[in-house]
């Protein structure tokens, strides 16, 4: 799976492993307020909320909604899992129905040292 940030869009290449493959397909998701995982494959789930975390800040987002479904609850769990250690997470919630909302910092300067202008 590749992801890439492009004029407010998360680009999630979703297939069978990291290389381009025929069959595979590139989902184009809008870095909105909130993001619908029902739409990835359980594997690519960490990736794609890992990026879409960093592009939710860099657009001056405060606060997003994940969006993991109710089931049994494994989703939300990987989903929280991340959120913990997750650089630009304050905070998060679950909403109680299918969904965690997280608190997310102000986008600042990129640390000094991390090679980025």
């Amino acid at each position: 799976m590749g992801l890439g940030p492009s004029d407010g869009y998360l680009s999630v290449l979703v297939g069978s492993d990291e290389q381009a493959n025929e069959g595979d397909e590139i989902l184009v998701v809008p870095i909105e307020d909130s993001i619908d995982l029902h739409f990835f494959a359980p594997r690519d789930i960490p990736s794609v909320v890992e990026e879409y975390l960093l592009e939710a800040q860099a657009k001056g987002f405060r606060e997003v909604t994940i969006i993991h479904g109710r089931g049994k609850g494994v989703q939300r769990q990987i989903v929280q899992k991340l959120l913990t250690r997750h650089p630009a997470v304050i905070a998060f919630r679950s909403d109680r129905l299918a969904a965690t909302v997280v608190e997310l910092r102000a986008p600042g300067p990129p640390a000094e040292g991390s090679g980025e202008p």
